[in-house]
């Protein structure tokens, strides 16, 4: 795939070719996204990006599949700024990108914003508790090509298996991917590896439209315990669509 180069504000934007969505219906369905930015990750930062980088996107607006879609990534002394958006121009997701351990990345420094939602606004996610943990969940990493890299998406989904024991397992298949972030450690990860997780809720919050839970999927070799990499979500689950919300009481 060749990457162009476009003049943005005086910095070099590196601009991936238009291609075809590839979200699915579900709740994981926006992280198919996260592929089409490697091109220019890969451009920007050579292998290192997949040893022990950053990957952090909001996602704003839904896409169907197949719509037209282009990734951005300007790069910037400390992090570099992606965006991609579809035909219309309209913004469907935005944030940062590293070849290091970032904790100023878009999610973290929103998560570190959050403010936690009274009990008395949470309808949904009143089950769950923050600070929850679950410890020594068995994932097996998906791919075609045993040993293979796997691709942003392919981890996001590795990771979204330990997601049950902390949004619980009326939930798991509920929900929208509302941002998430990949910090790889001692990366990459590999297809049809064992792999062994914990995960830990940090934040129930709550908006006008949703309300939300954010948790990280810590990712770790089972012989030796050492974290290969971190994946942190933010999963949202519509009002509207909830009868919590949309019942009268």
């Amino acid at each position: 795939m060749r990457v162009a180069h476009e003049a943005a504000a005086g910095e070099a934007t590196l601009v991936a070719p238009p291609q075809p969505s590839r979200a699915r219906a579900g709740p994981l369905g926006e992280a198919a996204h996260l592929d089409a930015f490697v091109p220019l990750l890969d451009e920007l930062y050579g292998e290192t990006w997949g040893a022990g980088g950053n990957l952090s996107l909001m996602f704003k607006e839904p896409v169907v599949e197949g719509g037209t879609l282009r990734a951005e990534a300007t790069p910037g002394r400390e992090r570099a700024r992606l965006e991609m958006r579809d035909a219309a121009m309209a913004l469907v997701c935005q944030g940062t990108a590293a070849d290091h351990a970032d904790a100023g990345s878009d999610l973290s420094r929103r998560l570190l914003t959050q403010e936690a939602a009274p009990r008395g606004a949470i309808r949904i996610l009143a089950g769950l508790s923050i600070g929850a943990e679950a410890w020594d969940i068995g994932l097996r990493a998906p791919g075609s090509g045993p040993g293979a890299a796997l691709s942003p998406s392919e981890v996001v989904a590795l990771a979204a298996a330990a997601r049950a024991p902390v949004v619980g397992t009326d939930l798991v298949d509920q929900g929208q991917l509302g941002g998430v972030e990949i910090q790889f450690l001692e990366g990459p990860l590999r297809a049809g590896v064992a792999y062994v997780a914990r995960t830990r809720l940090h934040a129930v919050t709550e908006s006008p439209e949703a309300e939300a839970a954010w948790f990280d999927v810590l990712i770790a070799d089972p012989g030796t315990g050492r974290d290969q990499a971190r994946v942190t979500f933010c999963l949202r689950f519509m009002k509207v669509a909830s009868p919590l919300w949309t019942t009268a009481a």
